[in-house]
């Protein structure tokens, strides 16, 4: 990992200020029988896409939606694909002296589509949006470190006093100052999400129409509006000057209902490229696009969350036994085909920080000792239902072989399984209404062990779960001088949580990926949603 110099305080520099990511996650690969397409400019690609739910930034944290965006935005860092290093974009620098006071200074000369500069206030703007609670944006926790955010969003839904955040300020044109409410080590981090590009002001004119036609500052720009549940086209935005310049005159998206007919038509050649095979069809892909093919870590995991409130699921030891009678390797052996890995911490694996095996015996498939425990615990009484979104077939899959393996090796006999869609199962989960275990999903926003514990078990969590300690070892890794004392502190709360067991690790996705003999230069990586666009070449 990168570390910083040494200064008594935090270091000035971004690149010390930024963990490094593991090398090796990126992967460029071409044909079987055809060169990469040589680097020259020209032609168009089709990407299948599922429906995104909205092109502003701010309003969306779909991955969906975030592989349109992200050709259309550059935000202010980015992260290296290679190997994770922390890299500037729309901004020159990010710096502080006490981890709490940031300041971005943005390049020269950046430009919105429609021609309009983009200065400190263009982020300042979008942030503020964001942040204010009565706007209902989904990235609005994405903004709770920067000072004023509780004056935005009062606990008692009252009509907030102010509309923007007191921690910016806008020095000048190319220099944003942002003070946090504490110390917070892995803000720069923050920097590289979507929910930090800049806004122009035709998205406060029209939000409904700029959701349709976002106009952005990165190397592509819309190509006629967004045509619901068909297409989404991009051509390449005439004076981008920025670091991400493209090689592809545009980028077409045919949004699919169905991830299985997306790759039957990747297959049949009308698409060139598809982020999420789905697992079912691994050994298909693999003979179909032989190097065209990959296997790559994902940020994403899957959890079996507990519902806290509800006494029957109180004791730390029922809750390890639940874990300890769940066979992770046979369930994505047999589901997943092996794509997915079987979960031994909190913490995907290709996060720095991860630690293999930090779950231990909990995350280990020992149905005796599960029972054992279970027994111990006092066992179960009542219906054990399960809650889960009817959005993909191995949800069903997996949640019956849980039920199943629950059955056998707990003598668990009254369950039952609540599915529904997922917009009316959020509420449920959000709202904490859920009485039984329910399928608990974590995306990646930054690449830090900390956004996993704090965004699964930080304040207001879905669990129901707190403890202070926990809250104490996340807060001294928030405010840690070096990179190495952040973690120490992390591991310190991941140990704690793993202890109590307030929700349980099943498995770490890894995302497959295929492409046509058409596109060369493809290069995807774990800390970007879906495809680098503008590095893509065409054979034409």
């Amino acid at each position: 990992m990168l570390t910083r110099p040494h200064h008594r305080r935090a270091a000035p520099a971004l690149l010390a200020l930024l963990l490094a990511l593991l090398p090796g996650c990126a992967r460029r690969t071409g044909s079987d029988d055809l060169p990469d397409p040589p680097a020259v400019p020209g032609g168009s690609y089709t990407v299948a896409l599922t429906e995104p739910d909205h092109l502003t930034p701010g309003r969306t944290t779909s991955s969906y939606a975030l592989q349109v965006i992200q050709g259309l935005f550059d935000t202010p860092v980015s992260l290296d694909p290679a190997d994770g290093h922390a890299v500037p974009l729309a901004a020159e620098s990010v710096t502080s002296d006490d981890q709490r006071v940031w300041t971005l200074r943005l390049r020269p000369g950046g430009v919105f589509h429609n021609g309009e500069p983009v200065t400190a206030r263009s982020f300042a703007a979008a942030w503020n949006a964001a942040a204010y609670g009565p706007n209902g944006w989904e990235t609005n926790g994405y903004f709770t470190q920067i000072d004023g955010y509780a004056e935005l969003n009062p606990a008692d839904g009252a009509e907030p006093p102010t509309s923007e955040l007191r921690g910016l300020d806008v020095v000048d044109d190319s220099t944003l100052r942002v003070t946090l409410g504490a110390p917070f080590s892995q803000f720069p981090m923050l920097l590289a999400f979507p929910a930090f590009a800049p806004l122009p002001a035709v998205a406060f004119a029209d939000p409904a129409g700029y959701d349709r036609h976002p106009v952005g500052n990165g190397p592509f720009a819309m190509d006629g509006d967004w045509q619901h549940n068909q297409r989404i086209d991009l051509r390449r935005a005439p004076g981008y000057a920025g670091l991400r310049p493209p090689t592809a005159d545009g980028v077409h998206f045919r949004i699919f209902t169905s991830k299985d007919t997306a790759f039957t038509e990747l297959r049949a050649g009308h698409v060139d490229f598809m982020t999420n095979v789905p697992a079912a069809r691994a050994y298909e892909a693999k003979r179909t696009f032989g190097r065209r093919y990959t296997v790559r870590p994902s940020g994403t995991m899957d959890y079996l969350g507990l519902p806290l409130w509800d006494a029957r699921y109180a004791r730390p030891e029922l809750r390890r036994a639940i874990s300890m009678a769940i066979d992770r390797k046979g369930i994505t052996r047999a589901i997943f085909n092996e794509v997915f890995a079987p979960a031994d911490s909190l913490v995907a694996s290709m996060i720095p920080g991860h630690r293999d095996g930090a779950c231990g015996d909990t995350c280990a498939y020992r149905p005796d000792e599960a029972r054992a425990l279970f027994d111990r615990a006092g066992g179960f009484t009542g219906t054990l239902e399960l809650y889960f979104a009817n959005s993909d077939p191995t949800y069903e899959q997996w949640m019956t072989a849980v039920a199943n393996e629950l059955k056998q090796n707990l003598g668990i006999r009254d369950i039952a399984f609540r599915k529904m869609s997922g917009a009316d199962l959020g509420p449920i989960l959000n709202g904490r209404k859920a009485t039984g275990p329910y399928r608990q999903n974590w995306v990646v926003d930054y690449p830090s062990v900390q956004n996993y514990l704090a965004g699964l078990l930080g304040r207001d969590n879905r669990t129901g779960w707190s403890n202070a300690d926990f809250d104490d070892a996340l807060a001294r890794g928030n405010a840690a001088a070096t990179p190495a004392e952040s973690i120490a502190q992390y591991h310190r709360a991941e140990d704690i949580a793993l202890a109590e067991l307030p929700l349980i690790p099943l498995w770490n996705w890894q995302d497959q990926t295929a492409w046509s003999s058409r596109v060369g230069n493809v290069t995807v990586d774990p800390y970007v949603a879906g495809l680098h666009l503008e590095k893509v070449t065409v054979r034409h």
